[in-house]
């Protein structure tokens, strides 16, 4: 059955609510931290009562996993993998690491520092992520992967050590960066290049 107008204007309205707490979280967590803000603290930060939050997230954890979620593009992922069919790969995938990159700044480093840490820290949020984002992830990019080997775009490789692999570097990139080296914090926006090129390199079998 297909959805009315009224359907399409309610999910609308419900996606526009579910940000504007996430915001107000993603602001709260940054300045007070995860453990010492509460519900009411964002609750106000949004705008909104305290339990117009539990319509949309049942907790903390569930809010800090919805902050999770957008810092990941989990909803827009597929569509960026598919559109790797309308473009050469080399555009493609310097085009998807910028992006990637820029969602953290445009969410605050002290902010990323947050989520991180209570990532690292938090072993059920850290199950639930792993389990919820981080695998689809990697099994949607071995669907792609597999299709653009089949075609002769990329020579075969393993695509699952090697997505491991560009993941780990992303992160300790951003490691490295909260920790405050010079160097990351001034080339930031160099990264995409860089990191594509030693990418596609090896992927390839040819420079890029």
């Amino acid at each position: 059955m297909s959805k009315t107008s009224n359907d399409l204007i309610q999910e609308q309205l419900i996606a526009a609510r579910r940000n504007q707490i996430l915001d107000a979280a993603t602001t709260i967590f940054a300045e007070k931290g995860f453990h010492r803000a509460t519900i009411r603290d964002v609750a106000k930060a949004a705008g909104i009562a305290d339990g117009t939050i539990y319509i949309y997230f049942e907790n903390k954890t569930a809010l800090l996993m919805g902050i999770l979620n957008r810092l990941n593009e989990s909803d827009e992922r597929e569509a960026s993998f598919e559109e790797a069919a309308d473009t050469d790969i080399n555009t493609f995938f310097r085009k998807y690491v910028r992006q990637r990159l820029e969602v953290f700044d445009q969410m605050g480093m002290n902010a990323v520092k947050i989520v991180l840490s209570e990532v690292l820290t938090n072993t059920d949020l850290r199950d639930m992520y792993y389990q919820h984002v981080v695998e689809p992830t990697f099994e949607l990019a071995l669907t792609y992967f597999q299709k653009w080997m089949d075609s002769g775009l990329i020579r075969r490789f393993d695509v699952q050590m090697t997505m491991r692999m560009i993941t780990s570097m992303v992160l300790g990139l951003l490691v490295l960066r909260l920790m405050g080296d010079r160097t990351i914090e001034e080339q930031w926006q160099k990264l995409p290049d860089v990191i594509t090129d030693m990418v596609l390199y090896g992927i390839q079998g040819e420079q890029p």
